[in-house]
């Protein structure tokens, strides 16, 4: 088993096609604490999908699934969140951002959080 990594999905959404969704239900499989955070309610199994920007505690990892033209928004919360980690999944990379992040102290990881899980490099 994975140690736990406290993990917030930027950009979930409750239909089961997304890959946000996706890749909660298996941080939950890989028994990871997740916050979905989206802009949308609904759920991802047990969890409900959080639609605002709550204060959050021993963050380890945000994984982003929101593109870069609408990342401006969530920035400054992601950093409030001093995550260790953001991984960027594909279609997320963001130069600017990840410049940043890195210059915060933030490890960045331009990756997909399913192939990390199914591989046991999460």
């Amino acid at each position: 088993m994975l140690k736990s990594k406290p993990t917030v999905v930027i950009g979930a959404s409750p239909n089961s096609d997304r890959y946000s969704y996706k890749a909660t239900v298996s941080l939950l499989q890989h028994q990871q604490l997740v916050y979905p955070i989206g802009i949308r309610s609904g759920k991802i199994n047990e969890l409900d999908i959080i639609t605002d920007k709550p204060s959050l505690k021993d963050i380890d990892t945000v994984t982003l699934y929101v593109g870069p033209d609408n990342q401006s928004t969530w920035i400054d919360y992601i950093f409030s969140l001093k995550p260790k980690r953001i991984i960027f999944n594909p279609g997320t990379e963001n130069p600017e951002f990840e410049t940043l992040a890195q210059s915060k102290g933030i490890e960045t990881t331009i990756a997909c959080t399913l192939v990390l899980l199914s591989i046991n490099q999460y």
